[in-house]
């Protein structure tokens, strides 16, 4: 089997011991995804690790400095498949410095609350809507320590 192309997400929360609300991203591109949620991130570059390339993603994408947290794992070594050419590792994340915004690919950045169900309402990237269900069963534990 090819190794997949290797891509990062972020799952912001609004506090990595207690979380509360996760940062959506809304698309704008490409086409086919345009206006449907995602984690923000992006693709891993040669000779870049995952945690360096979140990080990096995340400073041009929302402009946001950020801590990692724990890594939601997928069924993947790679963390969680997206197509059949590429695998997604996503980790709970919180904003360290700056305000989120959505400066590249996204047009809109909505803070959802967890516990609501409005996580479930939203139209996400259909690759996206097993990490959610992830990610709302990581929030619920308690914090092991964070990167």
């Amino acid at each position: 089997m090819p190794e997949l192309k290797q891509v990062v997400g972020a799952a912001i929360v609004d506090d990595l011991g207690r979380p509360q609300s996760l940062l959506a991203a809304r698309r704008t591109a490409p086409e086919a995804f345009a206006g449907m949620w995602e984690f923000p991130g992006g693709k891993v570059e040669p000779g870049e690790s995952c945690e360096a390339a979140l990080h990096r993603e995340l400073a041009e994408e929302l402009g946001i400095e950020v801590v990692l947290g724990a890594e939601v794992a997928g069924p993947l070594d790679q963390g969680w498949p997206l197509n059949p050419k590429a695998a997604m590792r996503v980790w709970l994340v919180q904003v360290k410095t700056g305000e989120p915004l959505p400066l590249q690919d996204h047009d809109e950045l909505r803070w959802v609350p967890l516990q609501s169900g409005s996580l479930a309402e939203l139209p996400w990237i259909p690759a996206d809507l097993p990490i959610v269900t992830a990610v709302l069963q990581a929030a619920a534990q308690p914090p092991a320590g964070s990167v």
